[in-house]
């Protein structure tokens, strides 16, 4: 009994190591080896410390590098699953890890390029949510699909690096010199762009067979969409890198511009203020009342009236309108009152009014 006790918690300490790799690149441990990629590429450059000048930035891109180490190998991975960070060690008998910023310039092609490289183009989506959402908040999963670097051949577009060869037309330069006459005995010497490699300097013998050459792959990215109670009209929430991929630039960024619906109800936002428009009979606006209003939360807002109502007039209620973004106070609840008149007055709506008017002992026909 004793025995099966300590195996079941060298287990859960097991367990618990298994999931501080996963944990330091932000995704499941059932995440796929794309998934694995996409945030190892995503953090590092994030935590780079060319880039992230922030205390502890060098350490977690330290961190980072080592998980991705782990769990982009398929073996390591397994015996990390299975035993945990000791009997990964044990797996590999001391050996000395991948110098981080190696990892780093192998995986992007060369060093820290993110200052140099071309920007490619970010994508702008507008999202329209119930009002209800932007007042309480929400979390919103969403798919997006876009090209990602090709995980066979990193963006090369060959088959394997035996497959890259340097252009014989240009002998890698990209360019050739070309002599045009211009009188007999006159040349003029321009440079343009070799045809046989399109400028690249370099030529593939045998395409990529995952992407057929293209380079990228479609790829459907899972994201959440995090809605802050009191989010303002047309606020923008901004993915960092997550648009098309391309080796021919860093990926741009996909930027949610955030609106609520409109509402065929009757509420209205301005800013932090709320509009709703309450309809009331002639009994309620003359002798006043009582009601409930269901707010956009669900939590009950008392409206009360006492004498007379006018058609069109406008009452506030104090702290019930929307959160005020990113922080603790909400706006003001304006409720509109309308009036309707009946086609003809039921009994006891008359009794109502003639008791208010005339007391219990008025005359039926003054009304």
């Amino acid at each position: 009994m004793f025995g099966r006790t300590i195996l079941a918690v060298l287990a859960l300490v097991c367990l618990v190591a298994a999931a501080d790799f996963y944990k330091a690149l932000g995704v499941h441990k059932s995440a796929s080896d794309k998934d694995i990629r996409h945030a190892y590429k995503k953090l590092s450059k994030k935590y780079h410390p060319d880039k992230n000048k922030d205390p502890g930035a060098e350490e977690k891109f330290v961190e980072i590098a080592h998980a991705y180490e782990v769990l982009s190998d398929a073996t390591k991975r397994q015996i990390y699953d299975r035993y945990g960070e000791e009997g990964l060690k044990a797996h590999e008998g001391g050996q000395s890890h991948q110098n981080p910023f190696d990892m780093f310039s192998n995986f992007f092609g060369g060093g820290f390029r993110a200052e140099q490289t071309r920007k490619g183009p970010s994508s702008l989506t507008e999202f329209e949510l119930p009002l209800a959402d932007m007042y309480g908040g929400a979390s919103i999963d969403f798919a997006l699909r876009k090209h990602v670097l090709c995980d066979h051949c990193r963006g090369t577009g060959a088959a394997s690096d035996s497959d890259i060869h340097t252009c014989g037309g240009c002998n890698g330069a990209g360019v050739k010199l070309v002599k045009q006459q211009i009188f007999p005995g006159m040349f003029a010497q321009s440079q343009v762009t070799c045809n046989e490699c399109a400028g690249r300097g370099k030529v593939i013998k045998r395409t990529c067979p995952h992407c057929n050459g293209n380079k990228v792959v479609e790829h459907t990215q899972e994201l959440n969409l995090e809605i802050t109670p009191g989010m303002p009209e047309g606020h923008e929430v901004v993915f960092e890198g997550e648009a098309d991929e391309s080796p021919d630039w860093e990926a741009g960024d996909v930027v949610i511009r955030v609106r609520s619906k409109k509402d065929k109800g009757s509420w209205r936002r301005k800013e932090t203020s709320l509009y709703w428009r309450e309809t009331i009979g002639i009994d309620e606006a003359l002798l006043g009342f009582e009601r409930n209003l269901t707010h956009l939360d669900g939590h009950i807002v008392p409206l009360a009236r006492k004498g007379v109502t006018q058609p069109g007039f406008v009452q506030v209620v104090k702290g019930e309108g929307m959160p005020e973004f990113e922080k603790s106070a909400h706006g003001d609840l304006y409720v509109e009152y309308n009036v309707v008149l009946p086609l003809e007055l039921s009994a006891q709506t008359r009794r109502k009014l003639m008791e208010a008017f005339y007391g219990t002992g008025g005359s039926h026909d003054e009304l």
